[in-house]
């Protein structure tokens, strides 16, 4: 559990912050449109992210001394910088999320829209294969971390896709995302000190 809940964690806090591929989630979830196949899509191409992440990130990190320093350190500046611009969005709020009423999508076109949403965006790098992987390496099972890791993915867009409903007057609440943006910032701030502590 010392390494499962932390890569839970920080997996979890990683992916609820609004973006392209939640908000494409959501409005499925809403129309209630491929559910299933668009959460498992995001779900198996985050597990394939930090399975490379946990994976490569140990063997490099032995392979080469000083790398795992200078990882530390970048992932730390840079959950510091995402925690900040959570924290600016929280003070400033406007971040409710508008769901548009267009027409279901095909199945294929559904999918190619997720995957573009999820492998083209450079930041599901930096948080999966880069922090998630840098930071696995400093607990003592990075198999657990992983796992961890990937559990979150699963369950994060599955409630997302089959809650959407229930949670729609909560997302179209901007009071409701700036709470949860000061959540997120509190969290990256605490794992940034953590890193730089060590």
């Amino acid at each position: 559990m010392a390494s499962f809940l932390p890569g839970f964690f920080l997996s979890l806090s990683l992916i609820v912050a609004i973006g392209a591929q939640n908000a494409f989630v959501l409005r499925q979830g809403l129309r209630r449109a491929h559910v299933f196949w668009v959460c498992l899509t995001c779900a198996l191409s985050d597990a394939i992210l930090i399975v490379c992440g946990v994976a490569g990130f140990g063997a490099l990190a032995e392979a080469v001394p000083w790398f795992e320093p200078v990882m530390r350190y970048g992932g730390a500046a840079f959950l510091l910088w995402y925690g900040w611009c959570n924290a600016r969005s929280a003070w400033q709020g406007g971040s409710a999320l508008e769901l548009g009423s267009e027409d279901t999508q095909p199945l294929r076109e559904a999918l190619l829209t997720v995957l573009a949403l999820t492998w083209l965006n450079p930041h599901v790098y930096l948080d999966t294969v880069v922090l998630i992987g840098s930071i696995s390496s400093q607990y003592d099972s990075r198999l657990l971390f992983g796992i961890g890791a990937t559990l979150a993915s699963f369950v994060f867009f599955f409630v997302l896709g089959y809650g959407a409903r229930l949670l729609a007057p909560i997302f179209a609440n901007a009071r409701a995302w700036r709470i949860l943006d000061a959540v997120i910032a509190l969290t990256m701030w605490a794992i940034a000190l953590k890193l730089l502590c060590l």
